[in-house]
């Protein structure tokens, strides 16, 4: 979920039931404080990472939709290391459609070739991408959608992760579960805790990493609540 469509969530429960896509919408300043004002009471010790997407950028991001959201949320791309597992969040709008902002998108394909080589040097246990849009929703050789990358892109990113020793890309825009693998690359798509747009329910994943692998799984939101997180998953947090 991106950073917009998250302050929609808390919008539509304060009794408003618009969603401030564009950057220009009268109801975009309010869904941003709604959200930063229920960030607030988020545990301090609790980092947040915000992924940008569409409706932060809009579909074909330009240089001023990316200031803006730079400006409100920080950096739209970035890396961040927690032991010895190399995270990296991109901006994946700009492989969506870079045509009205080529020079940023070339700027943060030069990043990340530097990341992933980076990861190579140190000799990462696990490199995990996070981005909104998918690189595909099933198989690799899917038609092109809205919901996913063309499939030259995907393609070429596919094979740059993979190669990179990439394990798993967790994206979400689709608002329902999803995924597949390409070599020994994880798809992973993630239904959305607010709006659905399939049979899934309101939840999230829960992902865990250790030395040795990462494991993932969706609850819903009933779930967590009546059940918790499963015995095998908690002693996985315990040992990893």
């Amino acid at each position: 979920m991106s950073a917009a469509e998250a302050g929609s969530v808390f919008h539509r429960a304060r009794g408003r039931t618009l969603d401030a896509f564009s950057t220009g919408s009268p109801w975009r300043k309010e869904q941003t404080q709604d959200l930063q004002h229920v960030l607030e009471k988020v545990d301090r010790e609790i980092p947040l990472v915000l992924v940008s997407g569409n409706h932060d950028l809009g579909n074909i991001p330009t240089a001023e939709t990316v200031e803006e959201y730079c400006r409100t949320w920080g950096d739209d791309y970035f890396s961040f290391w927690v032991g010895g597992v190399l995270f990296l969040v991109l901006n994946s709008q700009l492989l969506f459609d870079a045509s009205a902002c080529p020079a940023l998108k070339q700027a943060q394909d030069r990043w990340l070739d530097q990341q992933l080589s980076i990861a190579g040097q140190r000799r990462c246990q696990h490199a995990i991408v996070f981005q909104h849009i998918p690189l595909f929703l099933r198989s690799i050789d899917e038609d092109d959608d809205y919901f996913n990358l063309t499939k030259a892109v995907r393609k070429e990113m596919a094979d740059k992760l993979s190669k990179a020793g990439v394990k798993a890309v967790f994206s979400g825009h689709y608002h329902r579960n999803a995924g597949g693998t390409y070599q020994s690359l994880d798809m992973v798509v993630s239904s959305a805790i607010g709006c659905q747009l399939g049979t899934d329910t309101h939840g999230l994943r829960v992902v865990v990493v250790t030395a040795e692998k990462i494991v993932h799984r969706y609850y819903s939101l009933d779930e967590l609540s009546e059940k918790g997180l499963e015995d095998d998953l908690v002693g996985l947090m315990k040992t990893g």
